[in-house]
């Protein structure tokens, strides 16, 4: 069963778009934008703050910047459930966690200073199950924005053929 995407207009997908994009920027400023006075931008970003769209607004740094050399993904085989949340949580390097299904049951995207501290992260979570470990050589596409589903837009990837 689809889950059901409650509709809005393409005004609010606008506007979800540019917020995504920059989220500081000034009510007047996306009014001109997605061509609606300020008050009524302002009122259509408080319902869309209200109905859950919009989460909430936060900084993308600069990893690098920071001092995380190195990003990888982890993949971690099948652990204990209470015991991978609790490592997950006590792991500040630790930046995005997915559970997930297939041969693996978890995903980590971490941040690390180098190679030894990639090393110390990594085997907490051998401990626990098996791991493979991929470094990130590259972020082609990052933080993209997400406007609402539509399943009218799918169109398949490849045209069956028929035989005709």
């Amino acid at each position: 069963m689809p889950t059901e995407v409650p509709e809005i207009d393409a005004h609010d997908g606008r506007i979800l778009a540019e917020l995504q994009r920059d989220a500081r920027i000034t009510m007047a400023e996306l009014g001109r934008r997605v061509h609606l006075s300020q008050p009524a931008v302002t009122e259509r970003v408080r319902k869309l703050e209200m109905s859950g769209f919009v989460k909430g607004y936060r900084a993308i740094v600069d990893y690098q910047r920071l001092g995380y050399g190195i990003r990888a993904v982890v993949r971690v085989g099948r652990v204990d459930y209470a015991r991978m949340i609790k490592l997950i949580e006590q792991t500040p390097e630790v930046v995005n966690a997915f559970n997930v299904t297939g041969e693996d049951s978890w995903l980590l995207e971490i941040a690390v200073i180098d190679v030894e501290h990639l090393d110390a992260v990594v085997t907490k979570f051998c401990i626990l199950g098996e791991t493979s470990t991929s470094i990130v050589l590259n972020m082609p596409r990052e933080n993209a924005a997400v406007l609402p589903a539509r399943r009218e837009s799918i169109k398949p990837a490849i045209r069956k053929v028929t035989g005709r």
